[in-house]
């Protein structure tokens, strides 16, 4: 256990909730590609084979999820500057909860405007729920952020993106 927790740089036990739910993440998301995938095959869902294959690939998408999550940690160490490696899992885990939360916090409010997939165009519903959609995630990313402890590198994030964007004269200091 000393040695996962110099690697990830953890020095109070609290810490150690950010790989875990890191780790958790990953399984939950790597079932529920195996479940979708495995629903598009006709197998009994009480069956062993089901249940079998449920975990394989459960096991098979964490592994290949856990191997990517790793390399972009390497790569992403050295362009964010954050003061511990376990602040990266931390802003990971911002990153899925908050696109998330996004994504399903638009769809009422695209409902509630009157808009549908299956009534509207695409070329109306999309730009509509993107141009809905950002300004929500930002400021959910700030919230969620600072939720995390990551409010000070998010910040910086945000300012970084919307100036970028040629929003730079609105974020005067």
């Amino acid at each position: 256990m000393q040695k996962f927790k110099n690697r990830w740089e953890i020095s109070e036990s609290w810490q150690l909730i950010f790989p875990l739910l890191g780790v958790l993440s990953l399984l939950f998301s790597s079932y529920l590609i195996s479940q979708y995938i495995l629903s598009s095959i006709t197998i009994s869902k009480n069956g062993l084979l089901y249940i079998g294959s449920l975990l394989l690939l459960t096991v098979i998408f964490t592994f290949i999820f856990l191997t990517v999550t790793l390399k972009l940690f390497k790569v992403l160490e050295s362009k964010w500057k954050v003061t511990y490696r376990w602040e990266l899992i931390a802003i990971f885990i911002v990153f899925a909860i908050t696109g998330s939360t996004a994504a399903r916090i638009s769809d009422p409010i695209l409902s509630f405007l009157g808009i549908a997939r299956e009534t509207s165009s695409g070329w109306i519903y999309w730009p509509v729920r993107i141009f809905l959609i950002f300004p929500i995630y930002q400021v959910l990313l700030l919230i969620v952020g600072w939720t995390f402890g990551q409010f000070k590198f998010f910040w910086s994030f945000e300012k970084k993106m919307l100036s970028r964007m040629g929003f730079a004269r609105f974020l005067k200091n």
